[in-house]
């Protein structure tokens, strides 16, 4: 028999208290000044926009669109009609744009900021728009909703519990190797957005930094009529996706595996601390540290390296 629950013990859980919104599409602005809210759209389904976009895109002075034609299509399939001024705000226009909003909303106008799909800032248009806001002292909230990474990463199959977000794979060859080079060791699950034209040397990429066997996911067209996604070693879906692919496309790939220490390994270590200078015991002593080995292993394994 289980002890009956008395009440929610996270900062996530559904309160009574004066602040909490119950009321389905809740007012999406804090108090009635001016401010600026960053709200999520669908990374596919309309159908996925949460109620208070809704309302916030009538009542909103401004609109700043990371593609204004796509955000009037989209308040169209809502049903929704976008009173206030309408303004682009992309990645080529972000640093000119982010202070004329932030006076905006000094000025008392309620300022919305959508990307073309999910949320601003990620990946996206916002983070200099925050930072400015910020410095200015003027209020930002969020309107949550849908996200391509964390829903790729749900479905991918990998594991959830740590995971970082790479933004988008490097286009040019180079750059490929050396960041995944630097990622090798990463334990964390790693997301990546990714070109439906490149996704295929990307993951050949990724196969040969990361080695062929590591598992992974690709996640196209998530929440769309098409939405498939594979899932197998690095090698494999490197090969599946070698003609390319079609739609919107997230890489979800296995962590590191934690690779155990051996002695022979770093005893080389110890003794190259050594001739810098350090005592052979604290150099054994750090080494061990580091790794988890025995120090004492280490020190004798030093002492027969250096005769």
């Amino acid at each position: 028999m289980t002890e009956p629950v008395e009440g929610p013990e996270n900062d996530d859980a559904v309160t009574d208290d004066d602040d909490a919104t119950s009321a389905v599409g809740g007012s999406p602005w804090r108090g009635e000044g001016g401010q600026i809210v960053l709200a999520a759209t669908p990374i596919g389904d309309a159908g996925d926009a949460p109620p208070r976009l809704v309302r916030a895109l009538a009542e909103a002075d401004v609109v700043a669109a990371e593609d204004t034609r796509r955000m009037l299509a989209l308040a169209k399939r809502l049903g929704v009609w976008v009173g206030g001024e309408m303004l682009s705000f992309h990645e080529h226009n972000e640093r000119e744009r982010a202070p004329r909003l932030v006076e905006e909303a000094r000025a008392g106008r309620r300022v919305l900021v959508v990307s073309d799909a999910g949320m601003p800032s990620v990946s996206d248009p916002g983070y200099r728009l925050v930072d400015a806001a910020v410095a200015a002292e003027v209020p930002v909230s969020v309107l949550p909703g849908p996200s391509a990474v964390l829903t790729a990463l749900a479905v991918s199959g990998l594991a959830t519990d740590r995971f970082s977000f790479e933004g988008f794979a490097p286009r040019r060859p180079g750059e490929r190797d050396r960041v995944f080079g630097a990622l090798a060791d990463e334990r964390r699950t790693m997301v990546l957005f990714d070109s439906p034209h490149r996704v295929g040397e990307t993951l050949e990429a990724m196969a040969r930094a990361f080695g062929a066997e590591r598992r992974a996911a690709v996640c196209r067209e998530l929440t769309k009529t098409f939405e498939e996604v594979r899932r197998g070693t690095l090698a494999e879906l490197a090969e599946w996706a070698a003609g390319g692919v079609r739609g919107e496309v997230t890489v979800v790939v296995a962590g590191a595996e934690l690779r155990e220490a051996r002695l022979e390994d770093h005893v080389g270590d110890v003794v190259a601390r050594a001739a810098a200078g350090e005592r052979l015991k604290d150099a054994a002593a750090a080494v061990a540290a580091e790794t988890g080995l025995s120090k004492r292993d280490l020190y004798q394994a030093a002492l027969d390296a250096r005769q």
